[in-house]
């Protein structure tokens, strides 16, 4: 039975596999259900941008793809941060719920003033001005009503259904309210200016492949890779879609050195976002449908932008509207940021709209412009439509937004080996799967991510030509993509012999199928490889089950969180201690671990410093020290996910 040491972490229980004289451990069979007192809750970011440098090939000498710019992304709220004041002991911590009670969320804006007594003046404000999120929640000053003004003009609030949807809390806020440290209107660092009628022809397929100026590593482009096959892998009423592509890369042009796809590397998708949202962002700017289309100077001061790894310089290039909105500029992954907010406070027409949204660029709407911006899921078609009297040029509302920038996918197979031959020739591919992430929008459909949304329009067109006997082929159906992340922890530490285990959740199990099929080339990998792939229902979401190329039941373990034994899968890293602790002390043994760091990733490494502590009789802090050391030296590599979009 797993119980609780006296150092707080939960014991490995004991199994008929607990054999220390053997140094291969078999893998444990029929244990029974062990519970343990963690809520595992797995968190998928719908974008993320790094500002780790990786290498395009395991060559060293291969140049490095440039450091991202970081990108706006959800910042830590007052309530996290009051969190990380109780762990410091500087605020109080208050009784824990008792379990599977939770206590009712209350926004940070319903009460200024208990926030205001926690920061005061001493260490706790300085503490928590240190872990600010930069727009100046640690500075909240709460709205008065005005005792001179004679008048109190209330704000009527917008009448449609997208403002509501948003929760701002006004508090106070009138017409005449007095508010202080607005921010200054952004400056426009892009322009628009006519094209000579001297000028070479502009072409754009902007709707199948973005600008030549949109490169991720100069001086190489996006290629423009034929999709030859895809599939769905999950079944009807699974929570998510899961998709399978086959992509063709025949004839992806030659880099430098051995740069090549690599087991367990990654491409960069270059997804659009979606023309029926750009369409809509046109209409509620009220840009005209016959400009929208025409070819114009893009110039700007300054940056990257449009390019997505360029140098940082000033530009000029020939483009049109449409393709800066559907390739350049994000438009529905990234909180509203308080420039926009302002910049539309400058062109709202109606005074209401124009003190709602000067109020949240204030201090006073400190609180409020804080739980707007970490509440539901907010797109711009979302806010033009909640303050449609304000449509702010298209040039000046691009200065303010976040570049699009591309969705990395783990590579699902072993790149060197997957080829298909047709008529003439052998034909290259490669392959990955996609999960489709969705949250509730606004009007009450689905939201879908820019990329996972993208490629699954591309799949669901593919798969519809195969039901009436078209081959998808034929469509010349195209995935914007490079290569990229082929020196990704995953990449870098794979390899041909030793043993492994491979843990991975939900879509993260992918990059695994490639490790096994390369491994599979040169040897038996039975008491050499071990699978741990959780799933919510192996009914629905079990994705490439019968498709590792190997008898599964000898190598790999399902666990399941909602169907079945209701566990997870750091339950069964803890079931499968021995095997784990041979891993750790093997001279070659690895273990891999893909999935959602903030879930998943978390809860396996806790049950790995469980292992470690159990079987090498260590204290925690020990524990992890050991663990820390395993990682430095390529023994335990841990990565987010299957570098989801």
């Amino acid at each position: 039975m797993a119980h609780l040491h006296p150092e707080g972490h939960t014991c490995c229980p004991k199994t008929t596999t607990s054999h220390p004289q053997d140094p291969i451990p078999a893998e444990p069979k029929d244990v029974p259900h062990v519970s343990f007192p963690s809520i595992i809750t797995q968190q998928l970011s719908d974008s993320s941008a790094s500002s780790i440098s990786y290498r395009s090939s395991s060559n060293p000498d291969s140049p490095a793809t440039p450091a991202t710019d970081p990108e706006p992304v959800p910042e830590p709220q007052v309530d996290g941060l009051l969190e990380e004041l109780k762990d410091e002991g500087i605020v109080a911590t208050d009784p824990a719920p008792p379990q599977d009670q939770f206590p009712p969320s209350k926004p940070v804006s319903a009460d200024i003033g208990e926030v205001q007594k926690i920061l005061g003046e001493g260490e706790a404000k300085t503490k928590l001005e240190k872990a600010c999120c930069g727009e100046g929640c640690c500075k909240l000053q709460a709205l008065e009503l005005d005792p001179e003004s004679k008048d109190h003009l209330p704000v009527v609030v917008p009448d449609n259904e997208a403002f509501r949807s948003l929760q701002i809390r006004l508090g106070a806020l009138s017409l005449d309210s007095k508010l202080t440290k607005t921010l200054d209107l952004p400056p426009e660092i892009v322009s628009f200016l006519p094209l000579p009628s001297t000028a070479v022809p502009h072409e754009s397929n902007v709707q199948k492949h973005p600008p030549r100026f949109v490169t991720p590593h100069p001086p190489y482009e996006v290629f423009s890779a034929k999709v030859h096959h895809t599939r769905e892998l999950t079944k009807s009423g699974a929570e998510k879609k899961t998709y399978h592509f086959d992509l063709d890369v025949t004839d992806y042009p030659e880099e430098s050195g051995t740069v090549d796809f690599v087991v367990g590397g990654a491409i960069g998708v270059c997804a659009p976002n979606d023309e029926t949202i750009v369409g809509e962002v046109f209409d509620l700017l009220g840009v005209l449908r016959n400009v929208r289309d025409k070819p114009v100077i893009l110039k700007t001061t300054g940056g990257r932008w449009p390019t997505i790894w360029g140098d940082d310089m000033p530009r000029e290039l020939v483009t049109t509207r449409r393709e800066l909105l559907t390739w350049c500029s994000d438009l529905q992954s990234y909180p509203p940021t308080k420039p926009l907010l302002r910049l539309l406070a400058e062109y709202a027409d109606a005074p209401n709209e124009k003190k709602i949204l000067l109020y949240l660029s204030s201090a006073q709407g400190q609180a409020a412009f804080c739980d707007f911006r970490s509440g539901p899921h907010l797109t711009l078609p979302q806010i033009l439509h909640a303050f449609p009297s304000s449509q702010p040029p298209l040039s000046r509302l691009i200065s303010v937004l976040s570049a699009l920038m591309p969705r990395f996918y783990s590579l699902s197979q072993d790149p060197m080996v997957s080829y298909q031959r047709d008529s003439t020739q052998s034909r290259r591919l490669i392959e990955m799967a996609v999960t489709v992430h969705e949250t509730n929008n606004w009007r009450g459909g689905p939201r879908k991510g820019v990329g996972s949304g993208f490629m699954e329009r591309v799949a669901q067109k593919a798969i519809a030509a195969e039901e009436t006997g078209v081959d998808p082929f034929s469509l010349d159906l195209r995935v914007p993509m490079f290569r990229g992340l082929m020196a990704n922890p995953l990449a870098r530490q794979f390899c041909m012999d030793g043993p492994m285990m491979l843990i991975g959740s939900g879509v993260g199990i992918a990059p695994f199928r490639g490790f096994v099929h390369r491994r599979l080339m040169s040897e038996n990998i039975t008491n050499k490889v071990w699978v741990v792939q959780g799933i919510r229902d192996s009914l629905l979401d079990q994705i490439y089950s019968g498709d590792w190329g190997v008898h599964e039941d000898k190598i790999k373990t399902i666990v399941q969180s909602r169907g079945g034994t209701h566990e997870y899968v750091q339950d069964a890293v803890r079931h499968q201690a021995d095997l784990v602790w041979f891993l750790l002390n093997a001279l070659d043994g690895r273990i891999f671990v893909c999935g959602s760091a903030k879930g998943m990733g978390e809860g396996v490494e806790q049950a790995i410093v469980d292992v470690i502590i159990d079987k090498g009789n260590l204290n925690n802090e020990e524990a992890r020290a050991y663990l820390e050391g395993k990682k430095n030296e390529g023994q335990y590599i841990a990565v987010s996910g299957t570098i989801l979009a």
